[in-house]
């Protein structure tokens, strides 16, 4: 089979590039054809035969003249529809698989696609990975970053909320083109030529079928992980947090419970706007970012770990690499975090955002060490589908 996978960036920059790569080196390893399009870039790793991408948009150093034409193309893209042309004309996939394309490459390479399958009658399935909620919610979370709110006034399709609540970085002009650009691919109808939506939680794909056109497209689909050999960690006396340090992650109100809990130790490992704010609290240790191995025993010898957030996480793979681990979490009770964690088994919920309910989870798990170590034990069993299981079923989907 032959997989074109779509996503605007071509190089290592969040978790949708992270899934496109190593899904699409799995699929080469199972003998199917995988190409890319998206932006060029000097980091690009990825590519596709006749080189054909789109010049890369760069929102934050492009030059004064370039930014005066960017709001225009975020919205439509000819160039675009060009470059993926020449692909679809060189490559001929079976299976055109979209991640994150909005404001770079714009919904205008789904008409083309689209437009291309018909003309040539070439079977082509158009599958799309939803990696956040940009489809319903032109600031893509579901939260407005002005009032640090969760929010749902969009859905349904009613995208003048978004001015306003000047929901895209606390701009009225973003704002304004984020709704123009999401009033009128709905206008157009374009994305009834998707033909599989995948959702990486139960949780989003109730956000996604909020949109009635959607609602018999959207499948909830869990990422997939490694599976990681297990070990009989000795646990050390910490709590552990890793990931962003801002406010949507629920850091502020972590903070507040630690200041609180001063006989318990914790150990904060990540980067972000609210670092200053840990470094003067006595019980908690920063230790900043950390990756590979350093990373694991950290996470391998916590007590527990927190996952806090606030607003509509996903699939946090954070939540599912600790207990991977063999370590317990205390999460949220928001977005896709509950699906991950089994209450009572391999960790515990609390209430999003009440930092009473937080202290006394804590506080719980701390004091009952038989509890915790019992929990970790009972992640020995955790279940999440590893690539070669994922594969299995996305294999259904491109065939469908």
């Amino acid at each position: 089979m032959k997989i074109l996978m779509i996503n605007k960036f071509l190089y290592p920059n969040g978790g949708s590039e992270t899934y496109i790569f190593k899904l699409g080196e799995y699929l080469q390893a199972k003998g199917h054809e995988v190409q890319y399009f998206g932006m060029e870039h000097e980091g690009r790793c990825v590519g596709n035969a006749v080189n054909a991408y789109t010049a890369d948009m760069d929102f934050h150093n492009g030059s004064k003249l370039s930014k005066l034409t960017y709001p225009l193309k975020t919205i439509y893209s000819t160039e675009a529809r060009k470059k993926i042309r020449l692909v679809l004309d060189d490559f001929k996939p079976d299976v055109c698989h979209i991640n994150n394309f909005n404001y770079q490459l714009t919904p205008s390479i789904i008409l083309e696609i689209n437009k291309w399958r018909k003309s040539t009658g070439h079977k082509c399935n158009i599958v799309f990975t939803a990696h956040d909620y940009q489809l319903v919610c032109p600031n893509h979370m579901c939260n407005n970053p002005n009032t640090g709110e969760n929010c749902e006034k969009c859905l349904g399709g009613h995208f003048l909320n978004c001015t306003k609540g000047k929901c895209i970085h606390g701009s009225t002009m973003k704002s304004v083109i984020g709704t123009m650009e999401a009033d009128f691919w709905k206008l157009k109808g374009t994305y009834k030529y998707i033909d599989t939506m995948i959702c990486c939680s139960k949780f989003m794909k109730t956000k996604m079928d909020s949109n009635p056109k959607f609602a018999d497209k959207t499948i909830a689909l869990h990422n997939f992980i490694d599976r990681v050999e297990w070990k009989d960690t000795q646990k050390k006396d910490y709590v552990l947090y890793f990931g962003r340090f801002s406010e949507e992650k629920g850091i502020g109100t972590l903070i507040k419970a630690a200041k609180e809990l001063p006989d318990i130790k914790f150990i904060f490992a990540g980067t972000g706007p609210l670092e200053a704010q840990i470094n003067d609290i006595p019980n908690i240790k920063n230790v900043g970012f950390k990756t590979g191995l350093e990373l694991e025993t950290l996470i391998r010898e916590a007590r527990f770990s927190i996952y806090p957030s606030e607003w509509y996480e996903n699939c946090p793979f954070s939540v599912m690499e600790s207990q991977m681990y063999g370590t317990p979490v205390l999460g949220a009770d928001i977005g896709g975090i509950p699906e991950l964690i089994e209450e009572g088994r391999t960790g515990e919920l609390f209430e999003s955002g009440n930092i009473e309910k937080l202290k006394e989870k804590i506080q719980k798990l701390w004091s009952d060490k038989s509890l915790t170590e019992s929990y970790a034990a009972n992640c020995r069993d955790i279940r999440f589908d590893t690539i070669d299981e994922y594969y299995d079923k996305i294999m259904k989907i491109y065939a469908k």
